[in-house]
């Protein structure tokens, strides 16, 4: 919708530009526009000739699969007539270069001319004016002079030939066109490179004899195997977390019992995808992959307490299962209820977070619903029919059961805990105090780097620079990259943007992770590969979730202002500081005021008296010199071909011709473009931008290895400050500074909207509004070991990260839970308050450890990271598996001392 609004604002505003104004384009920023295939068409055949195949062959076979938005073509040069002009001879017959452009347009035309209508019938006319044969625009008649006929070839030639070369493209070091297919927005990955490979090995088949189509890279092999090590992750998880349950019961019925729940839990999730439309992409199975450990813990509760009900009351399975199950229901249900509610202020959240979040969030809350009904359901009804008592000595192992080891040990460090109450209090808030301090020992990044085996170099040349000289420097960066070890191919091609031959780009693609360096280490290689081309601003770049484009760069940090030569100024002087930050590499500014120019300044007052308007003398020139306007069209069978018009080459290229330019004069007819002009070497902005109706200049920089992205932040920020900005002059951070602004608050937002939520549904259940209080006491505590976790494995605390701690609070409260529903259950009986604190943590003790070292387990693959997409995986499982088992020991002993205090109060 935003981007539509922009489109009708943009179309109002064109009836104000001047009429040779190209129409502006309107394209939104998003991943979803990053190539999902990039191709390369070569071969011992002409530019094009290549161009002709990748165009009518290739991009139009592409364009009519499913799901292909567009297909766009770099380094070719497309068929079209042009019309040279020799000045001399336009000048020895008075004539001007308006004067070929109305000829062209007249003499080469088709027009509907109107109906002939007789009695029943009716018969269209039409006027056929087309040229047929190239050759024809040489006859065309521009005017007669003296009587005589003056035809193109009179003053120039007309020729089949190509457009001007403004880009180029290789692969490795052999000439290319380079094709990159792209999606539509919201389409599969997948399903859309598929269709499309599926047509180009068709299409192999059909090109000519020496002409190779290359498919360079495509998305859905890394996508399939981040999939397929979800899969493996799902899979070992669920055997670790059965394996937890075997270790504390020793029964192997137990163990099938409870781990049915696992692929019943998560088979039946599918069905929730299919009616919200989700599909099996990488976030729904990261959301079922840290579901396993967590949807078999509603079964081990109840397995649990079923088991304890058989083996230490003597009831048969089907009695416990029934009482123990009515035991337990309150503690389940709160455990289920008050974790699901953490996804809901995920519709709350914004932007980028909301995007990935979401289906990952629907996927997680139905799963574990489910697991709650199949606890209840399936469970006891299993559990009734195949468990048996057993002797004690096959029973529990690791002293985990009444009398055992832990259980002694556990029960007599809590007693003194009740009687140190205080200590346990002090040791509480020192605890939840660190957080402050963790959290500024721990960076913050949008996003983890994902190692997807490419990278790419950017390249900017000085202003003035030749396409020649662009192409002389990329293609000896990219000989130099291709011999760094690890390396596999090179990719050199100009960028293309707005015209700009001095801008280029070097696609890198890289052997497999397990057969060379780490993605961040073959970065630093490329950098010093390329050291002595710092002149050329090198900007190394990794593929990220929002696209490569400098729209999402890890620093854009826009200097804005009222006037583009201060704001320049004053970028250069915070870039040579940047320069100096050793958290900031690749630093460069995006705009340069010294682009050379050849000015043609008009004298007005001199122009006005010869009754010549600045709009002829503009149109004259840029007839000439600019070669880029569709004059007309020449038609060949089906196909039409632009028809454009400039100097012939040699004079083209003379900045000297210009004077002798003949413009026309009311008052004189035709006089020379230096009667009324002067000519000027001049400097000018290479581009201008602008930002919420302010000129605005951007400072580009990636994060140095070992820094984090909020360091680079602030030292950017800071280098700003000690530049000094005036008054008018502010400073706004855009790519992934301000996309990692916006996460942030929409964590923060995230976390305190659950804990809000987590405590009403806490108190619905429990009909109390001091117990949820008590319970939720393990959140502030979990955060600090979580931090910790990130800080010993040397991560950041990123988007994922994020997701990890606001997983873990609602994860770490179900000890809380289970305490607490106990202690209220047996006081409310009648047992003194100690004895009931005592008694009722020696019999959760082993649910407690059961459910925590079971998500641990099932997270364990996960957090170990391995296979495409580890390092977003690994973040999330690092941060849960820490935070829970490091304040696991804490929290056991601050809980039921909170309820001793309050209860005594």
């Amino acid at each position: 919708e935003a981007a539509e609004d922009v489109r009708e604002k943009v179309s109002g505003a064109m009836r104000r530009l001047p009429p040779n104004v190209l129409p502006p384009v309107v394209q939104k920023a998003e991943p979803d526009r990053d190539p999902v295939i990039t191709l390369a068409v070569s071969g011992e055949r002409s530019v094009r000739e290549l161009t002709e195949i990748a165009d009518k062959r290739v991009r139009r076979a592409l364009e009519t699969v499913d799901g292909v938005a567009a297909v766009d073509i770099s380094g070719g040069r497309y068929r079209q007539i042009n019309v040279f002009m020799d000045l001399d001879k336009l000048a020895a017959y008075n004539l001007t270069p308006q004067d070929v452009e109305r000829a062209l347009i007249a003499e080469n035309t088709e027009a509907p001319g109107g109906r002939i209508v007789r009695g029943p019938t009716e018969v269209g006319v039409r006027t056929l004016g087309r040229v047929e044969h190239v050759e024809q625009f040489n006859d065309i008649i521009i005017k007669n002079v003296g009587g005589a006929p003056v035809r193109i070839r009179d003053i120039g030639r007309a020729e089949d030939g190509m457009s001007e070369r403004r880009s180029f493209a290789y692969y490795g070091d052999t000439p290319a066109v380079i094709l990159e297919v792209r999606r539509q927005t919201g389409t599969n990955t997948v399903k859309v490179v598929d269709a499309a490979m599926q047509r180009l090995d068709a299409l192999k088949h059909d090109l000519p004899a020496g002409v190779k189509l290359t498919v360079v890279r495509e998305q859905a092999t890394y996508i399939r195997n981040s999939v397929k090590a979800l899969e493996e992750h799902l899979i070992l998880g669920a055997l670790f977390a059965s394996l937890i349950v075997f270790l504390f019961i020793r029964d192997l019925r137990t163990v099938v019992i409870s781990a049915v729940a696992i692929p019943t839990s998560i088979v039946a999730s599918f069905t929730v995808l299919k009616a919200a439309d989700f599909t099996l992409n990488s976030m729904t199975l990261l959301g079922l992959t840290l579901a396993v450990g967590i949807v078999i813990d509603d079964a081990i509760i109840v397995l649990e307490n079923i088991y304890r009900h058989i083996q230490e009351k003597g009831l048969t399975a089907r009695e416990a299962a029934i009482r123990a199950t009515k035991e337990i229901s309150l503690a389940v249900m709160a455990t289920t209820f008050s974790l699901v509610i953490i996804f809901v202020p995920i519709a709350f959240m914004t932007g980028y977070a909301r995007r990935y979040l979401n289906q990952f969030g629907w996927t997680m809350a139905a799963a574990i619903l489910i697991s709650m009904l199949v606890a209840f359901t399936l469970t006891p009804t299993l559990s009734a029919r195949v468990l048996k008592r057993v002797p004690r000595d096959t029973g529990p192992v690791h002293g985990v059961h009444k009398g055992g080891f832990f259980d002694r040990h556990y029960v007599r460090l809590l007693g003194w805990s009740l009687d140190h109450r205080w200590v346990i209090v002090t040791a509480a808030v020192i605890t939840f105090g660190s957080t402050f301090l963790l959290n500024r020992l721990i960076g913050r990044d949008w996003m983890p780097q994902e190692d997807q085996n490419e990278l790419s170099v950017s390249i900017e040349l000085p202003e003035g620079s030749s396409i020649d000289e662009t192409e002389r420097v990329t293609r000896e960066m990219a000989r130099r990259i291709a011999r760094i070890p690890g390396v596999t191919a090179v990719v050199p091609a100009s960028m293309g943007f707005i015209d700009r031959v001095t801008m280029a780009q070097i696609g890198i693609l890289l052997k497999d992770a397990s057969e060379r360096d780490d993605i961040t280490t073959m970065g630093q290689k490329v950098r010093e590969a390329i050291r002595e081309f710092a002149y050329v601003r090198p900007r190394v770049s990794f593929p990220n979730a929002l696209g490569g484009r400098e729209t999402f760069a890890p620093i854009r940090a826009m200097l804005l202002g009222p006037e583009v030569t201060g704001l320049f100024n004053l970028a250069k002087e915070v870039n040579r500081e940047l320069l100096q930050v050793p958290s900031v590499v690749d630093a460069k500014v995006n705009l340069n005021l010294n682009s050379p120019e050849l000015q043609v300044s008009i004298d007005r007052t001199r122009a006005s008296d010869l009754g010549v308007r600045v709009s002829d003398v503009a149109r004259a020139v840029r007839l000439l010199m600019s070669g880029d306007d569709e004059i007309s069209t020449y038609k060949e069978g089906s196909e039409q071909y632009p028809v454009t018009m400039r100097l012939m080459p040699g004079q083209r290229d003379d900045p000297t011709v210009l004077s002798r330019i003949l413009v026309p004069s009311a008052k004189l007819g035709l006089i020379r473009l230096d009667s009324v002009a002067r000519l000027e070497r001049g400097l000018g902005p290479s581009r201008i931008d602008r930002f919420n109706r302010q000129f605005a200049v951007s400072l580009y920089g990636n994060v140095a290895p070992g820094y984090n992205l909020d360091r680079a932040a602030a030292d950017t920020q800071a280098a700003v400050e000690k530049v000094g900005l005036p008054t008018g002059y502010g400073l706004a951070f855009s790519g992934q500074v301000k996309i990692l602004e916006e996460t942030t608050i929409n964590m923060i937002l995230a976390i305190g909207l659950a804990s809000i939520f987590m405590y009403m549904v806490l108190a619905a259940q429990f009909e109390s509004l001091v117990h949820p209080f008590i319970i939720l006491l393990a959140l502030p505590l979990s955060i600090p070991f979580a931090l910790i976790s990130l800080l010993i494995t040397g991560r950041s605390l990123n988007l994922f990260s994020a997701v990890g701690v606001l997983l873990l609070l609602g994860i770490v409260k179900k000890n809380g839970i289970l305490q607490i529903d106990y202690m209220n259950r047996l006081y409310g009986q009648g047992m003194p308050l100690r004895d009931a604190i005592l008694e009722a943590n020696r019999v959760r003790l082993r649910p407690i450890l059961m459910t925590t070292f079971s998500i641990v387990a099932g997270l364990i693959p996960t957090a170990i990271g391995f296979g495409a997409g580890a390092a977003q995986r690994s973040a999330i499982a690092v941060t849960i598996i820490g935070g829970q088992t490091l304040c696991l020991l804490l929290t056991l002993l601050v809980v039921p001392v909170a309820y001793s205090l309050i209860e005594d109060a």
